[in-house]
């Protein structure tokens, strides 16, 4: 919100510095996200009138002007402007003065005619991009004033950053209550009487919605005079307030919204029918709205309407048809009270926004309806004329204003220094609200204004924010510390992201709310958890997947030129069944996400620039889950190729996947080389077997080879599977060491070739123990595969 500083010290009395007044209001909670001068400094330049014109004798463009300055004789002043006339008052730089941009007024002959001063234009003092010639004053500006007194150019426009739940700041009166109460000032209030009827016009109004409209208030005003011209104090203020002059009467409602927060509307009274409904919209009914857009409204919009048509979505814009133009001269003011719930989101449905939605979806002061078109009735009979019909109020329900009770003890305790009952009896007094005290504990009415005061931590956070955030001590923490005991059979969470980090990879964060290509695409996800009010439209699911999001941060750093990424993330995922069966509600199980791309290898002499494989990445994976055996088998997932993608299991439970991203991901997302990816269940990850003692052997092992012809398509994993069940105690490991198909092979068969490690730790093995173990797993491959020792 907009306002004028010298605006507000009119409903304020508080001697604070602008800048104290900024910091004031930015610690209770009302930030001041902007501070602006109006204009830009100068100096010694007046109002003044010019006596008389004449043409410059050497130039045509040229003028020799009289000039009054209000300092005894006229003075001389030459002039090109082409809007200069006798009798115009207009800003006259004198001698010696500074304008914008560091430039002095002199003494000078312009064409042999000594000029003293400057007629200036509105651009050339700094308070406005166009200009048609001179900026033209009203015939009463008092000549000889300095200009910034009379326009008020020393004044400040405040830019507040409000939260929603402060709507009763959204106008001057409200924030002027703020000052009053965190700087212990004095309001000075609108005095607003009531307007009497001097006509029995009327127009009566049915409430057909009550909930969502409990008061409206409205007035018939007739002999008005639309072309009446905006007083200059009252478009100074509106300007600085963010809203353009357009005419009288638009400009009086518009004021009214700053200075009370009430958003008014006023209808020709003419071009109305018979008696006001407030009502749901109808079905297929249209309106032609104010901003020229025909809209088809919904059920759930609340409209004005009468007994023939509909005129105006109601606190959000009204009607082209009965709205007001510079011929009205019968007019019918409205001013109501409209529930949030009846308002909030209805004209962003419509792709557009209005400064009375904007308060009416937040909340408007019920308790001033009546106030406020009592002050806009006065407004305009002064400025536009006419006369004014009684004021009809139809009236409903109005929100109920429940008792919250406020404990003083836990009002201290939650902000963490003293307050006493009278301190707080203190604050609540400069912020109007009205309480009874029970003892130490208070019951607080919230006011009419106030919708946001429900539970009593709203009341101990307005005894904060008055106090001053700023003002409340922030000691050191002291309490009696207990580490925590940490299992052995966890990893810490830390020590799992070291491990990956000293492997190459850098950590991510990403958002949990995804594209729904990507659930799609890298999930096959059809069942997404959309979210009810997204951020971003490319940001409407939960997602099920941590790969989509890595697959972004891949493509961010290859458009910045990042030919080699490493990445992980740990994050959360949200599902709607946990191993194929639906779960009540979510699930929101931990995941930990990977992707490589590039070279296996950073760049450097001797190295080759091998492109990262799958085998790089399962080597990553075996060495965060070492000492634990893994089992990786050929499986199918969406995101992964087909034929380069493996299911991770654990003690046989499937625990994630890995592969190379799919042919059709990578032509799509336009990348020009597969990355590897993985995802892992973090809660597994965590879990490690606690170390068992077992004794070392001092006797030397012995170790055979072992070289078996196989069928080439029979994957290591079913042969060491069948090895480790007939496994003789003595056999303390079996690894592969070489494979090779070729020459003395037979074809469609591979020779594998394994080392096996025998040991006792009690006594040296004899060979015929050795014999006896090396026959025994040499007939279980024959038995089981087939195989054939290798000559």
């Amino acid at each position: 919100m907009k306002f004028s500083e010298s605006w507000l010290r009119t409903l304020v009395d508080t001697q604070l510095s602008s800048e104290e007044l900024s910091h004031l209001l930015t610690m209770a909670g009302l930030e001041v996200e902007g501070m602006e001068p109006v204009a830009p400094w100068f100096s010694e330049v007046v109002v003044a009138q010019v006596l008389d014109v004449v043409k410059h004798p050497d130039a045509d463009r040229l003028n020799v002007c009289k000039v009054d300055i209000g300092r005894g004789e006229p003075t001389t002043i030459v002039c090109g402007a082409p809007n200069v006339a006798v009798g115009l008052r207009v800003p006259c730089a004198l001698p010696g003065a500074k304008l914008p941009g560091d430039f002095t007024i002199k003494i000078a002959k312009v064409r042999g005619i000594e000029s003293s001063g400057m007629l200036c234009s509105a651009k050339e003092l700094g308070i406005s991009e166009e200009t048609s010639g001179l900026l033209v004053l009203p015939s009463d500006a008092p000549i000889g004033q300095s200009i910034r007194e009379y326009l008020d150019l020393d004044d400040t426009q405040f830019e507040l950053k409000l939260t929603p739940n402060r709507a009763d700041c959204l106008s001057l009166a409200g924030v002027a209550r703020e000052v009053a109460a965190i700087a212990g000032a004095q309001v000075m209030p609108i005095v607003v009487a009531d307007v009497p009827a001097s006509i029995a016009d009327r127009r009566n109004v049915v409430l057909d919605a009550p909930d969502a409209c409990p008061l409206y208030c409205g007035r018939v005003l007739k002999g008005v005079n639309a072309k009446a011209a905006t007083p200059e104090w009252m478009k100074r203020r509106l300007e600085r307030g963010g809203i353009r002059s357009i005419s009288s009467l638009v400009d009086i409602t518009n004021y009214i919204m700053l200075e009370l927060g009430q958003p008014l509307h006023a209808f020709d009274n003419t071009k109305l029918e018979g008696v006001l409904h407030v009502r749901m919209a109808k079905p297929a009914e249209k309106l032609l709205l104010l901003n020229e857009q025909t809209v088809s409204v919904d059920a759930d919009i609340l409209m004005i309407a009468d007994d023939a048509k509909p005129l105006a979505m109601a606190g959000i814009m009204g009607g082209e048809e009965s709205g007001i133009t510079l011929d009205t001269s019968e007019l019918f003011l409205e001013s109501a009270f409209f529930a949030p719930k009846a308002i909030a989101g209805r004209a962003r449905r419509y792709g557009f926004a209005s400064d009375a939605s904007h308060r009416f979806e937040r909340g408007v002061d019920f308790g001033g309806t009546r106030r406020a078109i009592e002050r806009a009735t006065q407004l305009i009979l002064d400025i536009c004329g006419g006369e004014a019909g009684p004021v009809v109020e139809s009236m409903a329900t109005l929100p109920a204003r429940h008792p919250v009770r406020l404990r003083s003890a836990r009002a201290s305790q939650v902000i963490g220094m003293d307050f006493s009952p009278e301190r707080i009896a203190e604050l609540f007094d400069g912020l109007g609200l009205n309480f009874v005290r029970d003892g130490a504990d208070f019951l607080v009415t919230p006011p009419s204004w106030r919708f946001d005061l429900e539970i009593e931590e709203d009341l101990i956070e307005e005894i904060a924010r008055l106090h001053g955030y700023d003002n409340i001590p922030s000691p050191a923490p002291r309490g009696k510390l207990k580490m925590q005991v940490q299992p052995e059979s966890i990893r810490p969470a830390a020590r799992i992201r070291q491990l990956l980090v000293d492997r190459g990879y850098q950590e991510v964060v990403n958002f949990a709310f995804v594209e729904e290509a990507w659930e799609r695409d890298f999930a096959a996800n059809e069942a997404m958890i959309r979210l009810a009010n997204p951020i971003a439209s490319q940001m409407a699911v939960m997602r099920s997947s941590l790969l989509g999001g890595l697959l972004s941060n891949l493509i961010t750093n290859l458009k910045r030129k990042q030919n080699r990424v490493r990445l992980f993330e740990v994050g959360r995922t949200f599902t709607r069944e946990v191993e194929g069966k639906p779960v009540e509600g979510f699930a929101q199980p931990w995941k930990l996400a990977g992707l490589a791309y590039g070279t296996a290898l950073p760049e450097g002499w001797g190295r080759d620039g091998r492109k990262i494989d799958f085998f790089d990445v399962k080597g990553d994976i075996e060495a965060l889950l070492a000492p634990a055996e893994l089992r990786f088998e050929k499986a199918q997932h969406p995101a992964l190729h087909p034929g380069r993608s493996a299911r991770v299991l654990l003690d046989q439970a499937e625990i994630g996947y890995v592969g190379e991203l799919h042919p059709e991901w990578v032509q799509k997302y336009a990348l020009t080389q597969a990355p590897v990816l993985f995802e892992l269940d973090f809660s597994v990850i965590k879990q490690v077997r606690v170390p068992v003692f077992e004794l070392v052997s001092n006797l030397p092992p012995v170790i055979r080879d072992l070289a078996v012809v196989v069928d080439q398509s029979l994957p290591l994993e079913q042969i060491l599977d069948r090895l480790r069940e007939v496994l003789p105690g003595l056999v303390k490991g079996v690894q592969l060491f070489d494979v090779y198909v070729g020459k003395g092979v037979p074809e469609n068969k591979k020779s594998l070739a394994f080392r096996i490690v025998m040991q006792d730790t009690q006594r040296t093995l004899l060979d015929s123990e050795v014999d006896a173990a090396m026959q025994q797993l040499v007939s279980c491959l024959e038995q089981a595969f087939g195989a054939q020792l290798r000559a």
